[in-house]
């Protein structure tokens, strides 16, 4: 076992979820996580807390959406609902053993199960809003993930480990600095109301008014360092080409161009995978509005590896989520889905807030 691996535990344990003695703790991870599963039950036991696991295997969600039926893919097992409903912290741990698994299952399943998780979705949205529930996700690295990123494995556990800084003398106090200047710049954020994004091809405007800027400082994601807000939903206007291909379920969306008129995507194309793209935005209602807008503030992540949770945090990018906003930064978009897509701005890239230049060539000028 990598020691990393064990200091990122006991750093998410510790920092981003600060459990106390009592604590329940549920674990979900697949196959080629238990290493890492292991290390954050140990820790977990010897800091009085209560853990359990929910452990996947990626074959039998490939079975049920190539061979269930409609009623099968949509269900979701009681024993999920109540452990939404009674745990205090939930650790997602993502770490693949094939990445394109699902990369030729019909995308219209896809949608259906999405769907069929709303109620579970609900359920995690009520107790997160409410303060009840604790939820924060990571990436263990695997074979699969660091071949997607065009690296080895040991490339890779230093790319992850890095990008948490779990490589430092001290991680925790390092996050903590992280979290002081963010809150800085998102009080700053606060108090404006409107907020224009330019670049290549994208030239896009949006209300956030009364809307709160979120701090992404390692307690929900790790690792992280971003800031985001959700926008009015029927506020924006304009149209915005993202720089790097969309990745869903393993599948890329390449060159994706939306345009928006009253807040909803009323134009979308793509390269490649324009079919899947249209698929996602007929989800449901929700699903062409935006649930968030954000800057990615991680300047120790400097690649694009086909991972939104590394790659939404690169320093000097921006990314929009079509479909769930959340209630935490004031959105009323409500969808099945929540997928993010990400805009390189180190390059001529400007924000407007109020219209003022507050962001050029990938950096806060606040």
């Amino acid at each position: 076992m990598d020691i990393r691996a064990r200091k990122l535990a006991e750093v998410i344990l510790k920092y981003s979820f600060d459990l106390k003695p009592g604590d329940k703790l549920l674990i979900s991870g697949g196959e080629e996580t238990i290493p890492f599963i292991k290390e954050v039950y140990r820790e977990a036991v010897k800091m009085g807390v209560y853990p359990q696991v929910d452990l996947g295997i990626e074959e039998l969600t490939e079975i049920l959406l190539k061979y269930g039926n409609d009623e099968q893919i949509a269900y979701v097992p009681e024993s999920a609902k109540k452990a939404f409903e009674s745990v205090d912290a939930i650790l997602t741990v993502w770490g693949e053993k094939n990445t394109r698994m699902l990369t030729n299952v019909d995308a219209s399943k896809m949608k259906l199960r999405s769907r069929g998780r709303r109620e579970l979705i609900d359920i995690f949205e009520r107790r997160m809003a409410s303060g009840e529930l604790k939820w924060c996700g990571t990436l263990y690295p695997t074979q699969a993930n660091a071949q997607e990123a065009s690296m080895s494995l040991e490339e890779y556990e230093d790319f992850v480990y890095g990008a948490g800084y779990i490589d430092t003398e001290n991680p925790i106090e390092k996050w903590q600095e992280v979290k002081k200047e963010q809150d800085r710049i998102c009080k700053i954020l606060d108090t404006k109301k409107e907020l224009r994004i330019v670049s290549k091809d994208t030239d896009i405007k949006m209300s956030i008014e009364g809307r709160k800027w979120v701090n992404c400082c390692g307690d929900q994601n790790f690792p992280d360092g971003e800031v985001f807000t959700s926008p009015v939903e029927d506020s924006v206007e304009g149209y915005i080409r993202f720089s790097f291909p969309g990745i869903y379920a393993g599948r890329e969306i390449e060159d994706i161009r939306l345009r928006f008129e009253k807040g909803k995507v009323v134009e979308a194309t793509a390269a490649k995978g324009e079919e899947l793209l249209l698929q996602l935005l007929d989800t449901d209602e929700g699903a062409r509005f935006l649930g968030e807008v954000a800057v990615g503030t991680n300047y120790g992540i400097k690649r694009f590896t086909k991972n939104m949770l590394f790659d939404e945090k690169i320093g000097g990018t921006v990314h929009l989520a079509i479909g769930r906003g959340f209630p935490e930064a004031g959105s009323k978009n409500s969808s099945a889905i929540h997928w993010d897509m990400l805009c390189d701005m180190r390059e001529g890239g400007e924000i407007y807030a109020d219209g003022e230049l507050i962001y050029k060539d990938g950096k806060f000028l606040i």
